[in-house]
């Protein structure tokens, strides 16, 4: 009996010995994507009602992960740090809350919930990184948008929207600040945009 209880107090140790060697399991900051709200439209409500599309996008874009392009065409990540959603998600979210800043639209809704809709806002996220420019990091957002009358599935207008933010730094709290202020660049520019757009279209049904 004394000899199994050496053995096994020598496997116990070990074990232990074994799992102290083995990496620690990472452990990210988690950021959301930082906004500030729209100001309120003076000119009265529209009766148009917008649902906005998650856009597409590759899979590098389409993650948690912040991406940076260091060089070149080579993309990678920060270590330690994620986005509280995938990006897509985030620009996304990002340009509904704009709208409802806003208020010119009757109603905003997205995929998730299927409300009925004048118009649907769809496209694909093309740029969503820092890219560094020398030694200094860049907040690139690339995004290509449809908007589309729901009342006969007929494309209203396209259009890209490029914004480019630069960094005050290379922290990471420092490029997410940039990302914030990229999206509410972009989102501004969208909501111009689509409200021009919709109220010079044809009034149409909420599908």
């Amino acid at each position: 009996m004394r000899l199994y209880a050496r053995l096994s107090a020598c496997i116990a140790a070990a074990v232990l010995t074994a799992c102290s060697v083995l990496p620690k399991a990472e452990t990210p900051d988690i950021y959301r994507l930082p906004a500030t709200p729209l100001p309120h439209a003076q000119a009265p409500s529209a009766s148009w009602s917008l649902r906005i599309n998650t856009p597409q996008a590759e899979r590098m874009i389409d993650s948690s992960r912040i991406a940076v392009m260091p060089q070149g065409d080579l993309v990678s990540v920060y270590k330690g740090a994620r986005w509280s959603d995938t990006a897509t998600t985030l620009l996304r979210n990002r340009l509904i809350d704009a709208f409802r800043d806003d208020g010119r639209a009757a109603s905003v809704s997205s995929d998730d919930n299927g409300l009925p809709a004048s118009y649907t806002l769809a496209g694909d996220l093309r740029a969503f990184q820092s890219e560094y420019q020398g030694n200094a990091p860049v907040v690139v957002i690339r995004y290509d948008a449809r908007l589309v009358q729901n009342s006969g599935l007929r494309v209203v207008a396209t259009r890209r929207f490029d914004v480019t933010q630069p960094v005050g730094g290379t922290s990471v709290p420092q490029v997410v600040a940039a990302f914030g202020q990229a999206s509410d660049a972009l989102a501004a520019q969208v909501v111009a945009w689509t409200t021009q757009q919709s109220l010079a279209s044809p009034a149409a049904p909420t599908e």
